[in-house]
């Protein structure tokens, strides 16, 4: 088979303005990037305000494996199969961050006959919003030691009368605004800042990825840009020297944050290969941050299409738990029903406690508790659940039948095998039609938790019921930080939890499904901004690593200009 990027480059593209068009808007709410990409002017939504809603799907999985298990793929392929049985289909998904695409994972675009196109351009830079996140965050962090500096310098008093300001009296300990860069970079993990003469203060900081970024989060869950405004005024930056919170808006610095980010908090339109509009906005990781793609484009997809498909980052644990109770809270909108991907080698890598000579059926019948577990966890929310299993040339057709009757008697609504991949939107049809017909059953949507809880109730059922824990482990660092949180009065906001993907518990070694653990939190870290506490648990790197044969190994520009390499 063909590569995906020669796939995407032989397609035939429709003008973005057509695909526009189509969906339903106008000419004028458009930003051109190119023929084939554009900005959406959210104007939009105040002329949509009246439109019904679409209904809503999201595409989950099982927990993930080195093989990869196809939730792009299936969100575009779902599309386009929607798109085939003569439905206004609209997919929503996140902009890659260019640290995957030149580490370990490659692009984000969906792969085969299942991608957005053209893939270069969305794998690499697309409209700049990662970078417009990226200055925006390190504008704060430059204010910030700025301020630091100039008091220090020349005492609060003095620094009143010249700048007109009120000393901040900020801890230079205690300075919790890091920078970032959109690039995979241990290097800076930790760093020094103030180092030589007249630089300002010493003190300890570090690099993120830009995608963590409370930024990012802010970006994927404001509703308008007044929204996004108020939003930034409230992050919190540091604290001082009596461990009062000092916030953009102390700082003075939250307006500017926004200008930098105004045209960013417009969703980019391209297209799939068979040419059903997708909407790509925001990049939060799962892992670290709440893993969905904007509330904005899921709105405007909203009002203007018969179904909105998107996906949560990694397994059902991760971007879909706290899409549930982060996401749906904050957009007043619940999904109509949720897709679990999952692939029949994946599952064969969940499998534990074989004898050496376990055949492959033995395998794939041990790792089908990790899948049986996804379900039951998508199903506790109270939507209808399909099961699309994304089919791999290695699949047998006896693995694929066990698989399909077994999956069918967990009590699902439906299971389809995918062949969006090597088929494209024909090899989705059957699964489209699956999926059109849940989200024709009344949901019985309902948070995991209450905002009310106490936060430590909140973690404990997220580690109980979201994972199977048996309780949690708080850390001295993490108790203190959490009766901070409580002095300073965001005890009603919701969890993030961030933790390992490649496990149900914080374990990345512990495979299938763990029973009997303890969740570790290691850290409370206020996301105010964005409306949620992060809790830390176990080893969780904020800034990922180059392996030792990373992808940028592979790209190029070949003698006629065109990139070659990306995946």
């Amino acid at each position: 088979m063909r590569s995906d990027i020669d796939i995407s480059r032989h397609a035939k593209l429709q003008p973005i303005s057509d695909i526009a068009s189509a969906l339903g808007i106008a000419a004028s709410e458009l930003t051109h990037f190119g023929p084939y990409k554009a900005k959406i002017n959210l104007t939009i939504q105040q002329r949509l305000k009246d439109n019904r809603d679409a209904k809503l799907v999201i595409v989950t999985a099982i927990t993930p494996t080195p093989f990869g298990e196809g939730k792009t793929v299936t969100t575009i392929g779902l599309t386009q199969g929607l798109q085939a049985i003569g439905k206004t289909a609209c997919a929503c998904i996140r902009q890659p961050s260019m640290g995957p695409v030149f580490g370990i994972k490659g692009g984000a675009a969906g792969g085969g006959f299942a991608q957005v196109v053209p893939m270069e351009s969305l794998n690499l830079h697309l409209t700049g919003d990662i970078h417009a996140v990226t200055s925006a965050h390190n504008l704060a962090a430059a204010a910030i030691d700025a301020r630091l500096y100039h008091e220090q310098r020349l005492g609060a008093e003095e620094f009143s009368l010249q700048s007109g300001l009120t000393a901040l009296n900020i801890d230079p300990n205690k300075i919790l605004w890091r920078r970032v860069v959109d690039q995979n970079e241990r290097s800076l993990r930790n760093i020094s800042v103030g180092l030589g003469e007249n630089n300002g203060p010493i003190h300890h900081s570090g690099f993120d990825i830009s995608a963590a970024s409370e930024l990012m989060a802010i970006l994927a869950l404001s509703r308008d840009l007044q929204d996004m405004r108020q939003r930034i005024g409230r992050i919190v930056l540091a604290q001082t020297l009596d461990g009062d919170y000092i916030t953009a808006e102390d700082l003075g610095v939250a307006g500017a944050m926004t200008v930098i980010m105004s045209e960013a908090i417009a969703p980019t339109l391209m297209q799939t290969l068979s040419g059903a509009p997708c909407l790509i906005h925001a990049g939060p990781f799962a892992n670290i941050a709440h893993g969905n793609s904007s509330i904005i484009a899921d709105n405007i997809g909203l009002k203007l299409a018969d179904i909105v498909v998107t996906e949560g980052g990694f397994g059902s644990d991760m971007g879909f738990e706290k899409y549930c109770n982060i996401k749906s809270r904050q957009a007043g909108k619940a999904h109509d029903a949720a897709v679990v991907v999952v692939t029949i080698k994946a599952l064969k890598s969940h499998a534990i406690d074989l004898k050496p000579d376990a055949s492959e059926m033995d395998k794939l019948e041990s790792g089908f508790e990790n899948l049986k577990w996804h379900v039951a966890n998508v199903a506790q929310y109270g939507v209808p659940v399909v099961v699309a299993i994304n089919r791999f040339d290695s699949d047998t057709t006896q693995e694929l039948d066990w698989l399909k009757l077994n999956t069918l008697k967990l009590g699902i609504f439906g299971c389809e095998v995918s062949d969006a991949f090597s088929l494209g939107s024909k090899g989705a049809t059957a699964l489209a039609k699956v999926v059109e017909q849940a989200t024709k059953v009344r949901s019985q949507f309902h948070y995991l938790y209450q905002l009310e809880q106490s936060i430590e109730a909140k973690l404990m059922t997220i580690a109980e019921a979201g994972y199977g824990a048996s309780g949690i482990e708080l850390s001295s660092v993490a108790q203190s930080q959490l009766q901070l949180l409580k002095r300073q009065g965001f005890e009603h906001l919701a969890i993030c939890v961030a933790k390992t993907p490649l496990s149900i518990s914080h374990d990345p070694k512990v495979k299938g499904v763990p029973k009997g653990f303890k969740l570790p939190i290691s850290e409370l870290k206020l996301n105010a901004g964005a409306g949620f506490i992060t809790a830390l648990v176990g080893k969780v790197m904020t800034m990922p690593g180059l392996g030792v044969k990373p992808g940028y190994l592979n790209v190029d520009i070949n003698e006629s200009g065109e990139i070659v390499g990306l995946a």
